[in-house]
């Protein structure tokens, strides 16, 4: 009997998979050697997470759109999702009235600092998930993204037709 060993480069592990984001997604990742934890440095990447029933909703706009399959991070215990998406057409908010919206509907873009990716080993302190997997470089505009946030958020406002 031949011992069949699998290489550890070769399992699925926070390294292999950070190497297949890298790699394959164009993600800047890394693993935190602290926490094991598969991170991401935001720049040309980042994130636009909002709340699950809203998120649900953006899903089928940006669909609508033909956007096409935007990589979705599941956060099950905050019951959130975030987008990523590409940060380099986003402007900064100047809308007072804009941004308080999304304060509001606890929507939160992440353009800096480091976004934890789902790994293949167990996290049981902040557990990420994908909803839809990063599988190709592809990311939505993000400036896309906040457009069908915003009408979402517009289409559930009652409407007032006039005095009669």
């Amino acid at each position: 009997m031949t011992d069949t060993k699998v290489p550890a480069y070769l399992q699925d592990s926070p390294l292999s998979r950070s190497m297949f984001y890298r790699r394959i997604c164009s993600l800047p990742t890394f693993v935190d050697t602290v926490t094991g934890q598969i991170m991401m440095t935001a720049g040309s990447t980042g994130a636009v997470m909002m709340p699950i029933d809203l998120a649900q909703r953006v899903k089928v706009e940006l669909h609508r759109r033909n956007v096409g399959q935007c990589p979705i991070i599941g956060h099950p215990r905050a019951r959130a999702w975030s987008y990523l998406v590409r940060t380099a057409d986003m402007r900064p908010i100047g809308d007072p009235a804009a941004l308080a919206e999304l304060w509001r509907a606890h929507v939160v873009v992440i353009r800096d600092g480091n976004i934890v990716l789902p790994s293949p080993s167990p996290d049981h302190h902040a557990h990420r998930t994908w909803i839809v997997p990063a599988t190709s470089p592809f990311r939505p505009s993000g400036t896309t993204v906040l457009a069908c946030v915003r009408h979402v958020l517009d289409a559930a406002k009652p409407r007032t037709h006039g005095p009669y």
